[in-house]
């Protein structure tokens, strides 16, 4: 006895209906401000600028995904008396970002309520 199956065919408008959400999906995704203060780096980032450069001399024909790997290895070596340069520049880094993202707020508030008093003003004249 044959097997029944129940499988449905797709038509072309239900592939371009799934292909349309997808696209959409993209779409509102938030883009950054110009001119946004850049995010903070953590302290694995700080340590990998620093190491990159030795770990690919010491490795020459390693490629992207191996120097990404040796570096996370190096990482897990360290100590934390080791570690602690990379720390210290880091909660540097998260105030500098935090100061940075807090005064753009304060800059985007500011203009905010000038343009409402600007726009109340001409509402009066009127």
């Amino acid at each position: 006895m044959p097997k029944d199956t129940t499988k449905t065919k797709r038509t072309a408008a239900s592939k371009s209906e799934g292909k349309a959400t997808k696209s959409k999906a993209t779409k509102a995704k938030a883009t950054k401000a110009k001119g946004a203060p850049k995010r903070a780096l953590s302290a694995y980032m700080f340590f990998s600028q620093d190491w990159r450069e030795r770990i690919k001399t010491e490795n020459p024909d390693a490629g992207f995904g191996e120097v990404g790997k040796l570096l996370g290895a190096k990482w897990k070596e360290l100590d934390e008396e080791d570690k602690q340069p990379y720390i210290e520049l880091a909660a540097k880094d998260k105030t500098r970002a935090e100061e940075e993202k807090a005064s753009m707020a304060a800059t985007k508030s500011s203009a905010k309520e000038k343009s409402d008093g600007e726009e109340q003003a001409d509402e009066e004249e009127d």
